[in-house]
C-alpha cells in the first residue's frame, strides 16, 4: 500500500528536546507504518523513564520491566517511535483516570488498533499515579494507557497490569481538561470509539477542543 509523501514525511520528522531531561536520539519515525519490523521486538531496559511533553507543562513516568514486561516493552517501544507524539488525552474522567493512545492520523489508528498482545500477570495495585495498558478482555491489550488519578481498588483484579508510575509532574496530570469526561471517547469496553479512531486529531479537535495535547513522548537518558 502507497502511502501519501505527506505522512511519510510526517512520521519522519525529528524529536525535539524534552523540557524534563535529555531524550533518546530520534529514530525513524517510519517504523510506525511497519509494525512486523523487528524494532518492535526490542526489549525495554529493567527501568527507564519516558518524558510527555504537554500543551500545558511536562511530567515523567518510570516503567518497571519487572512489573509488566512485556507492557513495559511494548510502551517502551511505542514512545521511541513517536507514537504518542500529537496525540490528546482523550479520556479524562475526575477522581479516575486520564486515558491517551489512539493517534492523531488515523492512518496510524488503522495500522494499530488490532495490534494486541497477550497479558502480564497483575504485579501492583492501581493506586495513584500509576499507570497500565486498557484492554477489552484477556489478551487485548493494544496502544490505550490510563493513568490513575485517584486509588482506584475497583480495577484491581480486573486483569489490568500496571506498568510503571509518574515521579513528576502529577500535577501536570491532575490538572488535564476533564469537562468532556466520557464523551469524548469513552472507554474501549463501552465502545464509544468509533470516530476517534476513524478520524483520529481532526475529530477531536473539532468537537472537543478544550482537550490536552501531547506534543511528544521520548524515552529520557
Amino acid at each position: 500500500m502507497r502511502l501519501p509523501r505527506a505522512l511519510i514525511a510526517g512520521l519522519l520528522a525529528a524529536a525535539g528536546c524534552h523540557a524534563a531531561g535529555t531524550p533518546s536520539p530520534a529514530l525513524d519515525r517510519g517504523v510506525l507504518l511497519r509494525p512486523d519490523d523487528p524494532f518492535w521486538e526490542t526489549p525495554a531496559p529493567s527501568t527507564y523513564r519516558a518524558g510527555f511533553e504537554m500543551s500545558k507543562g511536562s511530567f515523567v513516568v518510570e516503567v518497571y520491566r519487572a512489573w509488566a514486561p512485556l507492557g513495559a516493552d511494548r510502551f517502551y517501544n511505542l514512545v521511541r517511535a513517536g507514537f504518542f507524539d500529537d496525540s490528546r488525552f482523550f479520556r479524562v474522567v475526575p477522581d479516575f483516570i486520564a486515558q491517551f493512545g489512539i493517534p492523531g492520523d488515523p492512518a496510524i489508528t488503522r495500522i494499530w488498533q488490532d495490534r494486541t498482545f497477550p497479558d502480564d500477570p497483575p504485579r501492583e495495585n492501581n493506586v495513584r499515579g500509576t499507570l497500565a495498558f486498557a484492554m477489552k478482555g484477556p489478551n487485548d491489550r493494544r496502544t490505550q494507557v490510563y493513568i490513575n488519578l485517584r486509588d482506584n481498588a475497583r480495577n484491581d483484579g480486573q486483569g489490568f497490569a500496571i506498568i510503571g508510575r509518574v515521579v513528576e509532574g502529577m500535577g501536570v496530570v491532575d490538572s488535564l481538561y476533564a469537562g468532556y469526561g466520557e464523551t469524548s471517547g469513552g472507554g474501549m469496553r463501552a465502545g464509544r470509539q468509533r470516530r476517534v479512531l476513524e478520524e483520529g486529531n481532526a475529530y477531536l479537535d473539532s468537537t472537543f477542543p478544550k482537550l490536552d495535547r501531547i506534543v511528544r513522548a521520548t524515552i529520557l537518558r
